[in-house]
């Protein structure tokens, strides 16, 4: 199985800027508030708000930040109510992309993802023109450094994965989306680092770019992490791509 966020690579690149606009915390703030809105405001008894907790805290997200964030999601503060929208989109010679969205402003947001799809080689799609190529999928990404690779991945299959790709220094471990906070237990009583975990979408085929084509979405790429309300960028791109 193989399969990627873009989002996660391009965070890396732009985290200090991001971090400096603020752009960043409100990202994740916005999940933190959906999370605790769904399953309450106990990270201890909601699983994907603990998920939202831990990628903030990963990106140096102040205490009071979050503790913000969970209040308006329980309605202990007023704001705007956030609702989390999947838009399907075509990138530069037909990428089928998936672009995870929480804004409190559907329509700014979809006017704003036409705009830059098609300024940048792409459109929006309708319903169905790309989710049939994916399947959503836990994802639970292990620091390997310094570790025996075989014995994790070993680990890992008696936790439960469904299957597991290694990278530089980390194995990313997938699971069916039922399964995803058991096995990310069963991985914890073991002593793991988890680097990150959640739900991903998985592309069942993937396509490789020609140089040309590479830029230009990478172009693509860069516009839309820039939009507030993008959250997840999902692809049918070789994973050796990028």
């Amino acid at each position: 199985m193989s399969g990627h966020s873009h989002w996660a690579g391009i965070k890396h690149k732009k985290g200090l800027n991001d971090a400096k606009k603020g752009k960043i915390f409100t990202k994740h703030g916005k999940l933190i508030s959906i999370a605790a809105r769904d399953g309450g405001g106990n990270p201890d008894t909601n699983f994907q708000l603990r998920l939202a907790i831990d990628r903030a805290r990963a990106e140096n997200m102040p205490k009071d930040n979050i503790e913000r964030a969970i209040k308006r999601g329980t309605g202990e503060l007023a704001g705007e109510e956030i609702v989390e929208i999947i838009y399907e989109a075509m990138g530069p010679s037909g990428i089928m992309m998936l672009i995870k969205t929480a804004t409190d402003n559907r329509n700014r947001t979809v006017s704003e993802l036409k705009s830059l799809l098609l300024k940048n080689g792409g459109k929006m799609g309708e319903m169905g023109t790309a989710m049939w190529n994916f399947e959503q999928a836990g994802s639970i990404v292990i620091n390997t450094s310094g570790k025996d690779i075989d014995e994790v991945d070993l680990l890992a299959i008696d936790a439960g994965a469904k299957d597991t790709n290694l990278e530089e220094n980390s194995l990313t471990v997938f699971t069916e989306p039922k399964d995803l906070q058991i096995v990310q237990e069963n991985l914890q009583k073991n002593n793991l680092e988890i680097i990150e975990s959640g739900l991903v979408f998985i592309p069942k085929t993937v396509v490789e770019l020609d140089p040309e084509t590479k830029i230009d979405y990478e172009r693509l790429l860069e516009a839309l992490d820039d939009q507030d309300d993008v959250e997840d960028i999902y692809d049918n791109v070789s994973q050796k791509e990028f």
